[in-house]
């Protein structure tokens, strides 16, 4: 507040001004009836009574006057300013709101630990996105997107203005990751086709999506995309616990550090780095901080981070008799404290995924693994690559595994037929890659209930897939277009009965198929992944089919720990109940909080969009798992933002409506209701003269 408009407001201590006229008026005498003085002559009266409050209500009128008065000085002097869109000749609008919901839009500006104060970028988007549709006008058109992976869709479009309050008040933040591509992609889809000539995206998010290097965020002809918030864009360093698993004594903590800024200020970096937001080169949230584990309130271990840290596995020994329910904590404070604790279970291990490939027949001439255990270790996909050399016979053996890979199988005796198929039908998810191996399958050998029918071998008349066909392996289907193969499985029409095709030769054959089994799922490729077969195993798409089923795996509860965000997905099951246990910081599990479990086309999944501990229970049986911080949110580089996304003419912060007409009606209203209490007061002072 201004000086100016300060000494606009002190025009209310004039409010005393009605007191003291009213404590300092004087008036008549009280006479009392005395007979002895009727002998003497009256002398006019030397000195009179001040007089207290008569009149409160001629009082109230006139200090509320006084008080109206200097709102009404003061008003021309207020700037009280919200967001608000730049109409094009008055023309209606058709607005998509991308409101950030990710974990990196916790971080509250301005300091960082217990030093912080104010609302979080979260908070602000939120205020921003309801000044927006505050502003909305009766022929507009809104929508409401969250940015949080996966990005949703909170609102379609829609032109009831009341629908979009309500979205707005129903967002709620979470620690999913953020999605910048897939939000903007969805809020350009409900914009096109709407009969509003002026199309509109409004981006309210930190802009730190993992993808740093990412081209800068802008829009597009027919639709335009606006930033206009600097205010939110994501700056400082942070450190958080992504990973906390407890193995006999020992517990196994990772730690993942924004990475530091090496780059020096100048003009191509955003905003909140130019201003210091950003750490200077070398600098680290790691710095003088520790890593403890923590039983309650007491500390039963401790490891100091490297100053250097940008993600690790820290172990530390548990000693003995240690409680079963622990903390892992990071002292000290950075940008976003809700990743800085995390729960220690013994059911945190990562997805186990078993592999069953013959060096002899897939190899690559290079040397090393197979290609398949070099391309699951190259994904990244926090999964255990447990390579074994045969199929198990025993169910019991794979019920430690999630998904199980084989590759170009002479076929499966009874026994191991009945271990998978009881295996997959609990919830395995597996996939078997079909060759000359497996069209030559001995007497008594088969696959059977997993793929029906005869397997055989023959040239292929394609020289590769139909990527129209291949949806699910995304943009890398393409890929496939030409893998040259030496021949190819052919399987009877019982195969692809009660089945999904999920790519399909450019001949129409299926290439890849998916089963329901149960509660779990078998996919079956029509080619192996040897070198000397194709080269399928070498071409992107056969990493998007890695990524793909690993996600099946990780979807379908054989995960243990999933990302926020993430969906775990119950085929089979009839009663599925999920309740996050929240945790008392001192004594432990504090209560539970049920999430809704929904059903998409015909299988029951539920998305939990915050970390911490779960617990399912599956048609009686009780499980616990955990959901974690998604690594790549801890990165808080900002995403670049094209200056078409940041012009003035798409709208701006705007003065709200004046009030000074309304103060002056006021002032009017107060000026005859004082009139009309004087005037009663005058008669009523003529009354008592009469009547004395």
């Amino acid at each position: 507040m201004s000086f100016v408009t300060l000494g606009a407001l002190l025009v209310a201590l004039l409010v005393g001004a009605p007191i003291a006229a009213h404590l300092l008026r004087r008036r008549r005498a009280e006479e009392r009836p005395f007979p002895p003085a009727r002998l003497v002559p009256p002398t006019p009266p030397t000195a009179r009574r001040r007089s207290l409050l008569e009149d409160r209500a001629l009082f109230a009128t006139r200090a509320v006057s006084v008080l109206a008065l200097a709102v009404l000085g003061a008003t021309p002097l207020l700037r009280c300013t919200h967001l608000s869109l730049s109409r094009r000749a008055g023309a209606s609008v058709a607005l998509a709101i991308v409101v950030d919901d990710s974990l990196s839009m916790r971080a509250r500006p301005g300091g960082d630990g217990a030093e912080r104060a104010g609302p979080s970028r979260f908070e602000r988007a939120l205020t921003a996105a309801r000044e927006l549709a505050g502003g909305l006008a009766p022929g507009d058109a809104a929508a409401l997107v969250l940015a949080g992976a996966p990005a949703r869709v909170a609102l379609a479009s829609t032109t009831n203005l009341a629908a979009v309050a309500d979205a707005l008040d129903a967002v709620t933040p979470s620690d999913r990751a953020t999605d910048l591509d897939g939000a903007l992609d969805l809020a350009r889809d409900l914009l096109r086709g709407l009969p509003q000539s002026d199309k509109r995206i409004v981006l309210l998010s930190d802009l730190a999506d993992g993808a740093p290097g990412a081209p800068p965020i802008a829009g597009t002809p027919d639709i335009a995309t606006w930033v206009p918030l600097e205010e939110l864009e994501a700056a400082g360093q942070d450190c958080g616990i992504v990973r906390a698993d407890r193995s006999s004594q020992k517990a196994r903590i990772r730690v993942v550090c924004t990475a530091a800024q090496a780059a020096a200020p100048g003009p191509d970096l955003p905003a909140a780095e130019r201003d210091g937001g950003a750490a200077s080169p070398g600098a680290s949230a790691a710095a003088g901080r520790s890593l403890e584990v923590r039983a309650g309130d007491a500390v039963i271990g401790k490891v100091a981070l490297d100053p250097a840290l940008r993600a690790e596995e820290l172990t530390i020994d548990l000693p003995a008799g240690t409680p079963e329910f622990l903390i892992a904590a990071l002292t000290g404070g950075d940008a976003i404290a809700e990743d800085d604790r995390a729960p220690i279970i013994s059911a945190g291990g990562p997805l186990s995924i078993a592999v069953v490939v013959d060096p002899a027949t897939t190899h690559v001439e290079t040397g090393g693994p197979p290609p398949l255990e070099q391309a699951l270790s190259a994904l990244d996909l926090d999964a255990q690559i447990r390579p074994l050399p045969s199929v198990p016979e025993h169910a019991d053996e794979l019920a430690a595994h999630a998904g199980l890979i084989v590759d170009d199988a002479p076929g499966f005796t009874p026994e191991v037929r009945r271990s998978l198929a009881a295996w997959v039908e609990r919830g395995g998810v597996a996939l078997l890659t079909l060759g000359q191996r497996a069209a030559a399958a001995p007497l008594g050998a088969g696959f059977e209930p997993l793929v029906p029918g005869v397997v055989r071998w023959s040239a292929s008349p394609a020289r590769g897939v139909d990527p129209a066909t291949a949806g699910w392996l995304g943009p890398s289907a393409a890929s496939l277009a030409d893998v040259a193969p030496r021949g190819r499985a052919t399987l009877g029409a019982e195969a692809s009965e009660g089945a999904e095709v999920l790519a399909r030769w450019s001949d129409g054959a299926p290439f890849l198929v998916r089963r329901p089994l149960g509660r779990g799922v078998v996919l079956f490729m029509t080619l192996p992944l040897s070198t000397e077969e194709s080269d399928v195993a070498l071409r992107p798409a056969f990493l998007s089919l890695l990524d793909g089923f690993v996600g099946a795996a990780r979807a379908r509860g054989g995960a243990r720990r999933l990302a926020a965000g993430e969906t775990w997905t119950f085929d089979g099951y009839r009663d599925v109940k999920v309740e996050r246990v929240q945790v008392d910081r001192a004594e432990g599990p504090a209560g539970r909080e049920a999430l809704p479990v929904v059903e998409v086309e015909r299988r029951l999944r539920v998305s939990p969009p915050l970390a911490g501990l779960y617990e399912l229970t599956l048609d009686g049986e009780r499980s616990t798992r955990v959901v974690s911080v998604p690594e790549r949110e801890i990165d808080l580089r900002p995403r670049r933002v094209a200056e078409s996304a940041r012009a003035a003419e798409l709208g701006g912060m705007s003065a709200s409506i004046d009030g000074s007409p309304y103060v002056a009606l006021l002032l009017l209203a107060l000026l005859a209701a004082e009139l009309l209490l004087r005037a009663l007061g005058g008669r009523r002072e003529a009354a008592e003269l009469r009547a004395g």
